[in-house]
């Protein structure tokens, strides 16, 4: 395993945070681009000189001296926007006319994706990592294809890149910590501009796996008064509440300002602050989604599926049950699929769990207007895409028997509520 190594991208429109992670140490260390520093943050700013593509501080440094800088290209990309950059002499000689090449937004979004990789994967060899996951503040369905469609562009398969928020990152760092700093709830403040984000991480040991809610609220911070401010939004979010460990995440920790409400963050929990929370967090998820450590819990948030859906199927001549959507899984992105010699009647039962529940709900299919054929010499393939958290397209495709039966090319779609 130690030459297996994951890579998670913390990004919104001014900065991105990279963090790389090997199971073999004690936990994911993040990059600077400054060495011996520890600003993580990597303005989301690319620059071209010549041939050679700048990012960060050194893009914003060219643009100083003259070049063409493009920023904002998590909104420019989402907005299909076109970046040109050109190159101009000292004077207006014909030798030294601008010369210029156009982009489009994404293509820029993906050199300067791959420009991180290659940072943090210098450092480990291979450059290309087991699992990229990028999080960011909200998901949605543009933005989940924007960057699952530039796999091929970074060397990466489809499924070694996945896209999760920034409360789901919250929720894997939290759950990798000691035990200790999660035996209650944890809680996560995250100060930006003039809002204050609220988290609170609970679970639920009765439940197998342990089934994780969270509760999220958003409060305003008067910058004059920051400290009384947050003192006071910490009193209201936190009471009636053990809680273990607080996390503090955001510029708006910047500087000094803090006496009151820190002194009552401190007053029987334990206090975190930084920058590279998020990142870490992706980093920790890229291994739980790689099957390689042990993940007793499940998340349900606002992007995550709320039920299992599975079929039962005969198996080497043992009745089991065959996962097609997981409860948890994004449902921007998870497609579950499979292939079924049918047996009995033209139907297909599906079956529908809540992790937090011991009952199944039992959805039965019909396949109107199926060929007539005998028992077990028609093969089917089966797709179920979510359309939202709670609703599953199912897809069922008619594909033969070999050359005894050929294809009706008979598609049966419908649509489960979930």
């Amino acid at each position: 395993m130690e030459n297996h190594f994951y890579l998670g991208i913390d990004m919104d429109n001014q900065y991105a945070v990279i963090s790389y992670y090997q199971l073999n140490k004690k936990e994911p260390e993040t990059v600077s681009m400054i060495a011996g520093s520890e600003r993580f943050q990597i303005p989301l700013a690319i620059a071209k000189h010549g041939k050679t593509w700048l990012i960060g501080e050194e893009a914003q440094k060219e643009k100083e001296r003259g070049g063409v800088m493009a920023d904002r290209l998590l909104f420019r990309a989402a907005a299909g926007e076109l970046i040109t950059f050109y190159a101009k002499g000292a004077d207006a000689d014909e030798k030294f006319a601008a010369a210029h090449e156009s982009y489009t937004a994404r293509e820029v979004l993906c050199i300067y994706i791959k420009r991180l990789m290659f940072v943090a994967g210098s450092m480990l060899k291979p450059v290309v990592p087991d699992m990229l996951v990028i999080t960011l503040d909200k998901l949605s369905r543009e933005a989940t294809d924007l960057f699952l469609g530039m796999a091929p562009s970074l060397g990466l398969r489809d499924n070694q890149i996945t896209l999760i928020e920034r409360r789901q990152s919250f929720y894997y760092f939290a759950y990798s910590q000691r035990e200790e700093l999660y035996r209650h709830d944890v809680c996560l403040f995250d100060y930006r501009g003039d809002t204050m984000s609220c988290f609170r991480l609970q679970r639920n040991l009765r439940t197998t796996p342990q089934l994780l809610i969270m509760e999220e609220k958003k409060y305003r911070i008067r910058r004059e008064q920051a400290d009384s401010d947050f003192y006071q939004v910490a009193q209201q979010f936190m009471r009636g509440h053990i809680i273990a460990t607080v996390y503090l995440v955001g510029d708006g920790f910047d500087g000094d300002w803090m006496k009151t409400s820190l002194a009552f963050l401190c007053k029987g929990h334990r206090v975190f602050l930084g920058k590279n929370l998020y990142s870490k967090g992706a980093c920790y998820a890229a291994a739980v989604k790689a099957d390689l450590v042990y993940w007793p819990f499940v998340y349900m948030g606002a992007t995550e599926m709320k039920v299992n859906v599975s079929l039962k199927v005969k198996n080497c001549g043992k009745l089991e049950f065959y996962t097609l959507i997981s409860a948890g899984d994004n449902w921007y992105e998870k497609v579950g699929e499979c292939e079924v010699i049918l047996s009995g009647t033209p139907s297909i039962d599906f079956w529908l769990q809540a992790p937090s529940s011991r009952e199944a709900k039992i959805e039965k299919l019909e396949l109107s207007d199926f060929p007539q054929r005998p028992d077990k010499v028609t093969r089917l393939r089966i797709a179920a895409k979510p359309i939202s958290d709670v609703e599953v397209k199912v897809t069922i495709k008619d594909l033969g028997f070999g050359e005894l039966f050929q294809s009706s090319d008979k598609i049966w779609e419908y649509t489960m509520s979930l």
